[in-house]
């Protein structure tokens, strides 16, 4: 009897301490009293994607760009008002950041379904993970009960996303802020396997850097001048843009990173193993950017009373 006591006094503790890992987020948020929801976005999110394929990536990275500043309540989706600027016009989104008719249908359809339910932050979450299933990537149990944040911070946004420029300490740096590992950078940094980036954000790196495979920069060139055309497009993953698979990896130990931040995970550090790894073993690499998602989906969440559930995702209530 002491031991079966013990057994369960464990669990009870393992129990504990996974809830507390995760807050009040639970993967069971909504089953009871928003039953559709899930489906719901999946569906929006499929057309979406079928539609324009770069709107998984962007989808993808609305929800990292939302997560990296004061954690993930859906501020990066609230337009500028009489009392804050927001985060749209933060160096890191302006010109880029974009899926936000996107989210405005989900949650229209939302809110048709289910009104004053389902949060905007926890619909960037789900969004996130149902366009990287639609682009051939790996599916995980998105944990919900997120709320959204009634102001947003242009200062914030300015500060806290990464810059494509960082070196690998910087990188380091960032994701320890955020309590994610170096693991979880690496992982996460999988996600530029799809979309693309301005010519703004690689110029210095494709005119300047010796890293980097010559005819790989000369082909980046065509489409990137060394003045001017800074929105220009280039995909992340030459090999495979549309594709949510571990070509990233590979491209890096062929010194085709097309950021400066890309290739810093592989240019001897400690993160070489890993990618090396990744680039041999989708499966594990799938496996990890999974379990990753999990962790950045859970920095800082409003929940229980905190924030609110906002009725439009451009403003609050």
């Amino acid at each position: 009897m002491k031991t079966l006591a013990c057994i369960a006094l464990c669990v009870l503790c393992i129990t504990s301490i996974t809830n507390s890992a995760h807050g009040q987020l639970t993967s069971t948020f909504y089953d009871s009293v928003c039953p559709r929801a899930l489906s719901i976005v999946k569906a929006a999110v499929n057309q979406a994607v079928t539609n324009e394929k770069r709107m998984g990536a962007s989808l993808l990275r609305l929800h990292f760009h939302d997560c990296f500043v004061n954690g993930c309540d859906g501020s990066i989706l609230l337009d500028d008002n009489s009392t804050f600027t927001g985060e749209k016009s933060a160096g890191p989104n302006a010109n880029s950041v974009r899926g936000f008719d996107v989210i405005d249908t989900i949650k229209t359809q939302v809110e048709a379904a289910c009104t004053g339910v389902v949060s905007c932050a926890d619909i960037l979450a789900i969004a996130a993970r149902d366009s990287v299933v639609q682009l051939g990537g790996p599916t995980w149990t998105v944990l919900l009960g997120r709320r959204d944040s009634t102001t947003a911070s242009l200062s914030a946004a300015n500060s806290n996303i990464p810059s494509p420029a960082s070196n690998l300490s910087a990188l380091i740096s960032s994701f320890t802020a955020h309590g994610l590992s170096t693991k979880d950078l690496v992982a996460l940094s999988g996600g530029h396997t799809i979309g693309q980036a301005r010519c703004t954000t690689f110029r210095a790196r494709v005119y300047n850097e010796s890293s980097i495979d010559a005819s790989f920069a000369t082909s980046v060139k065509a489409n990137c001048p060394s003045a001017g055309g800074d929105n220009t497009l280039s995909p992340l993953d030459v090999a495979t843009p549309t594709t949510f698979d571990n070509k990233y990896y590979t491209d890096l130990g062929s010194q085709k990173g097309l950021l400066h931040s890309d290739q810093q995970l592989f240019s001897g550090g400690s993160t070489n193993s890993q990618v090396t790894t990744y680039s041999g073993n989708q499966n594990t690499f799938f496996t990890d950017f999974g379990a990753a998602m999990v962790n950045m989906g859970n920095i800082s969440p409003l929940t229980g009373t905190s924030g609110q559930v906002r009725k439009n995702c451009r403003k609050v209530n």
